[in-house]
């Protein structure tokens, strides 16, 4: 094993070996545990900042490329790489699983099982972004499934076993479906599994237009449930409401990124016929996402769900980025060529920075249900007077997930909005009527938790400030809300080769296919 693969595959088992490690610890020994835990997740995240060390965002080509066999009778290897749609992800994810694992001294319950189902968990999201071969792909995004489920449906709230089991559902239909298509690759290219290899296959034209639209409205299924996009949402509120914080943290910060990550990945070089076929449809799921989430957030009086809500609707920028993709039907030639990379990187650097503000958005609504126990906005209130650091760190992430210049939401928000006017102005007008949403819902909810008239709920007596644990958190995610706003570029930097690539491949496969039956994409066209 080289030393790439000796990285990488750290990158993806350490938290699995530290769960392991926890075992040898008494049950009772709870500190030790949680500071074993919190010691893997840290050396997980030096990991990833050793990957980025080692990779070149110059290099077009997939980079620290492993191939080992696993079932080679089925073509099955143990493949992994990194480029520049996966290195920002990787980044996100340790930073998040780290973060998460810091705010996890509120679970007091169970805590050896939780501590390990969490680095379970970690290990499946690492997986997910650094896989190759799309069984193994497959296999990861399988083991996350049933830690989290255990995650929300034990150590949740009331309605915990209702959430995990709605949650364990919808990811299972999701996961049907991208078998489905999985299968279909896999014996329409000479049963090939490297996810490399399937790209090349597809642009070179090798997979019909008929599979092609078959396969891709599988994959943006399976892949828009997890994002998760209107009408495949109805999952997240329950699961966020109900999951406890550290939890709620991983599943916005970074297992929502997994469907666009997906769809970048997978369902748009594997089927880029599709992908084109389903551009209006895409864009028309975006927006109304967009909007939908920002009317369903403004409407919530539980803490918890208006962040939920807001997740749907900052994440539908991402989708609108990644769809707006405009031929010409006469020569098939891109139209927008340019503006569509734009709008990639600028759904990518999205994801980031949601990442970062709704993980500390979640982080902050659970600082304050630890100590009143409710998350009704209607009955906070002069926080300020009562816990003035508390007060200034959640105003400065709520102002990032608002995309106040300067903070990590703005480039990606307004990016996708202005990459968006080169396929429709229509489109770009709505999308950008979110952003204005996005600022309401957002400073009535500050004024209403923050400001106003004196703390009148339950338990006043328990609003005691941060402890330095608690602190530490929110400052690291400031921090990093911050660098992302003021300096984007050093993560537009990393991905910027890899979509100016991906593009141009699905140019070349769209144009593969196109001369034979460009009218079929006029059928999702108005």
């Amino acid at each position: 094993m080289n030393d790439h693969a000796a990285l990488l595959s750290a990158t993806i088992f350490l938290p699995t070996i530290g769960a392991f490690a926890l075992l040898v610890l008494d049950r009772k020994a709870h500190e030790a545990m949680r500071m074993t835990a919190l010691g893997f997740t840290i050396a997980t995240f030096a990991c990833t900042l050793g990957v980025l060390q080692n990779f070149s965002s110059a290099a077009t080509a997939m980079q620290m490329n492993v191939e080992l066999p696993w079932i080679p009778n089925w073509n099955i290897y143990y493949r992994l790489g990194v480029d520049g749609i996966s290195m920002p992800l990787i980044l996100l994810t340790g930073l998040v699983c780290m973060l998460a694992m810091m705010a996890s001294w509120s679970i007091k319950e169970h805590v050896r099982g939780y501590l390990m189902l969490f680095l379970l968990l970690e290990t499946g999201m690492m997986g997910v972004f650094i896989s190759l071969d799309f069984f193994l792909f497959y296999v990861f995004w399988e083991v996350m499934l049933l830690p989290m489920y255990f995650l929300i449906g034990v150590w949740g709230g009331p309605r915990k076993e209702y959430a995990a089991i709605k949650f364990f559902l919808y990811t299972l239909v999701g996961s049907v479906l991208m078998l489905i298509a999985m299968l279909m690759f896999y014996f329409n290219s000479g049963r090939e599994f490297d996810l490399i290899k399937l790209s090349q296959f597809a642009e070179a034209g090798g997979f019909s237009q008929e599979l092609q639209i078959s396969a891709f409205i599988l994959l943006f299924i399976g892949f828009a449930i997890k994002l998760p996009a209107f009408p495949f949402h109805t999952w997240l509120p329950d699961a966020h409401v109900e999951a406890p914080t550290p939890i709620s943290m991983i599943l916005a910060g970074v297992l929502l990124k997994m469907g666009g990550y997906g769809i970048l990945r997978i369902a748009m070089p594997l089927c880029p016929y599709g992908a084109q076929f389903a551009a209006w449809a895409m864009v028309g799921i975006g927006v109304f996402s967009i909007i939908y989430g920002a009317f369903a957030a403004m409407a919530q009086t539980d803490f918890k769900r208006l962040v939920a809500y807001s997740s749907v609707s900052h994440m539908g920028y991402v989708l609108l980025g990644i769809g707006i993709w405009k031929v010409d039907e006469h020569t098939g030639g891109g139209l927008n060529s340019e503006y569509w990379q734009m709008g990639i990187n600028a759904a990518m650097f999205q994801m980031l920075a949601h990442g970062v503000s709704s993980a500390g958005m979640f982080f902050m609504v659970g600082v304050l249900y630890d100590r009143v126990h409710h998350r009704d906005v209607n009955k906070f209130g002069g926080l300020t007077q009562i816990m003035p650091l508390y007060s200034g760190l959640a105003a400065i992430i709520c102002c990032a997930g608002l995309g106040l210049p300067r903070l990590s939401g703005f480039s990606g928000e307004v990016g996708t909005v202005l990459s968006a006017w080169s396929f429709s102005p229509t489109m770009a007008i709505i999308s950008a009527a979110g952003v204005i949403l996005t600022a309401g819902y957002i400073l009535w909810t500050i004024q209403r938790v923050l400001f106003g008239p004196e703390y009148k709920g339950p338990h006043p007596e328990a609003l005691i400030p941060m402890n330095g644990r608690e602190t530490l958190v929110a400052v690291i995610l400031c921090v990093f809300a911050f660098v992302l706003g003021v300096y984007p570029y050093a993560m537009l930097n990393l991905m910027e080769t890899t979509t100016v690539q991906l593009t141009q491949s699905l140019q070349n496969g769209y144009e593969a296919l196109q001369g034979g039956a460009a009218q079929v994409g006029l059928l999702l066209r108005p």
